[in-house]
């Protein structure tokens, strides 16, 4: 079987926005792993309207090429991280519209999720991790939550403390193992 994809959703689009920084980091550690491939997949080059499909996403009928464009990108993928600001005790809009917009694409896959935010985002990996079960992924327990007050120096200059490498470390590895185990139940 081949190496299992790993594709890292970076979920804002806002201009000066943290979360680059932090898919970075998370692409730079995802580097040194053997298990999987890693590849950034970032919503600003996705630029999704308002899901304006007419047919709901279940069944499979995508309309509109920026539809297709995505679902194409999706498909490559066995598992995801998911990068989330936390805006308004939730995930960003960007993110959930993109999420929202598949389906078929997303089943019988893995993820994990990286936040931040002023309580490291917490609230929005929640919301993220109901939305992922309707959807039949599989999300690992490890997540990883960055505080704009401890892990940014003035709120904008991603420097997390040294705690987070052993939870990524976790994070990978259990997300390799979801990600290769879903690839032989899609098989």
């Amino acid at each position: 079987m081949s190496t299992p994809k790993i594709g890292v959703i970076l979920g804002s689009t806002r201009p000066g926005r943290n979360g680059k920084q932090v898919a970075d980091w998370i692409l730079d550690r995802a580097s040194a792993r053997i298990a999987a491939e890693y590849e950034l997949i970032d919503l600003l080059d996705y630029p999704l309207p308002h899901l304006d499909e007419a047919v709901p996403p279940s069944m499979g009928q995508y309309q509109g090429e920026h539809t297709k464009l995505w679902a194409a990108k999706i498909a490559e993928f066995d598992g995801f991280i998911f990068v989330s600001p936390e805006y308004n005790h939730s995930t960003s809009g960007v993110l959930k519209n993109a999420i929202d917009y598949l389906y078929a694409e997303w089943n019988n896959k893995a993820a994990a999720f990286v936040s931040y935010g002023s309580l490291g985002g917490a609230r929005a990996i929640e919301h993220l991790r109901a939305i992922a079960s309707e959807l039949q992924i599989a999300h690992v327990r490890q997540q990883l939550s960055f505080s704009l007050f401890t892990d940014f120096e003035n709120f904008s200059i991603f420097k997390p403390a040294g705690q987070h490498d052993a939870a990524a470390t976790a994070l990978f590895d259990q997300l390799e193992s979801w990600t290769a185990a879903l690839k032989t139940v899609r098989a």
